[in-house]
């Protein structure tokens, strides 16, 4: 019997993508193509990128037509996820990645934004939402909760492996969120400029690219820090479990966030996460139980915990242990893309029973 083949549209450079479309081989038997828009998403670029967009519904058709695609499964319900919709394929799957997808909530588009995530949300046949936050939003927009599956994508835990890797005598701290405005990476920096000032010992490991990046390498040799921060830039997937695994703190302080796989992939390798109360990690992180929270925006504040942390040994030793085991019972890679993919494959059965 031939593969069943889907079409991908999404940003497949980004770890989250990858995770997903090797599941859906290793674990449903896929054959996969992918599409993405090429055209930057900000400055001079927005309008080339807006001039790409207008072509996209018919590239994607012809795309599904040359491929012979069974499905299409799309990224973000405000872009990717609404060109397939827009297309008409069926079956269409389509996964929420942030807390709503609805960002900035000051962007003059947000009302464009929620009319066409709404007819996302009415096209598709299935919509992941990879944790319960993301769940209530569609709660609360009238979303048919019975086309919705709840549950993380997960990690590889082979590929993520557990090193206790804790140094008494100093903060090995690491990022691997993208370089963007959005995740705060220069408050990171500021409340690491603040540890210095009390002489507390740390090396932070930054893992992505993105806009901020001059800007960050401008500001830390400002915070006279350049000798203990490591840009590393964007790196092959592959090579994120060595960091992680030497590394004791995971930092990451964005102002949205939906379900994280790279919190997943740092309390796998035994990190001690540190990271922005907001309800998306709320769900996961129990304050000074397993991680500490952080207010959003507050590099005071985010100096103060790391450096209790650091103090409280006996507390992080005991976390990352219970969060290996957490991640292990709720985020197994295997286990929950075995269930994917089973309903995609229900899915375009019951496409071809129907036609």
């Amino acid at each position: 019997m031939a593969k069943k083949r889907i079409l991908f549209l999404g940003e497949t450079y980004r770890a989250d993508a990858v995770t997903w479309m090797n599941g859906l081989r290793d674990f449903g038997d896929f054959e996969i193509v992918t599409w993405e828009l090429q055209t930057k998403s900000y400055g001079i670029y927005r309008l080339i990128r807006i001039l790409e967009l207008t072509k996209a519904f018919f590239t994607i058709k012809s795309i599904v037509k040359k491929f012979n695609a069974d499905m299409v499964i799309a990224e973000r319900t405000t872009s990717y996820g609404y060109l397939a919709a827009l297309c008409g394929i069926k079956p269409i799957a389509i996964a929420q990645q942030g807390i709503t997808d609805l960002w900035p909530v000051n962007s003059p588009s947000y009302p464009f934004k929620k009319i066409i995530q709404k007819y996302a949300y009415n096209k598709a046949d299935l919509i992941h939402a990879w944790g319960t936050v993301m769940a209530n939003h569609m709660i609360e927009s009238g979303v048919d909760m019975s086309k919705v599956m709840i549950l993380p994508k997960g990690i590889n835990l082979n590929f993520f492996q557990f090193n206790e890797a804790y140094d008494n005598q100093k903060i090995n701290a690491i990022i691997t969120r993208s370089l963007n405005p959005e995740y705060q990476h220069d408050l990171i920096l500021k409340a690491f400029a603040l540890l210095k000032q009390k002489n507390i010992p740390f090396n932070l490991v930054i893992i992505g690219d993105g806009i901020e990046l001059k800007k960050l390498q401008s500001l830390a040799i400002e915070l006279n820090i350049e000798k203990e921060v490591d840009f590393m830039g964007r790196i092959d997937n592959n090579d994120i479990p060595t960091y992680l695994q030497k590394s004791n703190f995971y930092i990451s302080m964005p102002t949205t966030e939906g379900v994280s796989a790279s919190l997943f992939e740092a309390m796998a390798c035994g990190c001690f996460p540190i990271v922005s109360d907001l309800p998306g990690n709320r769900h996961w992180i129990e304050q000074k139980i397993n991680g500490i929270l952080v207010p959003s925006e507050n590099a005071v504040k985010l100096a103060e915990e790391l450096e209790w942390a650091f103090l409280h040994t006996d507390l992080t030793k005991l976390a990352i242990l219970a969060n290996r085991a957490f991640v292990e019972e709720n985020a197994n890679y295997e286990k929950n893309m075995k269930k994917i993919a089973l309903k995609y494959h229900d899915l375009i059965t019951t496409k071809s029973a129907t036609i």
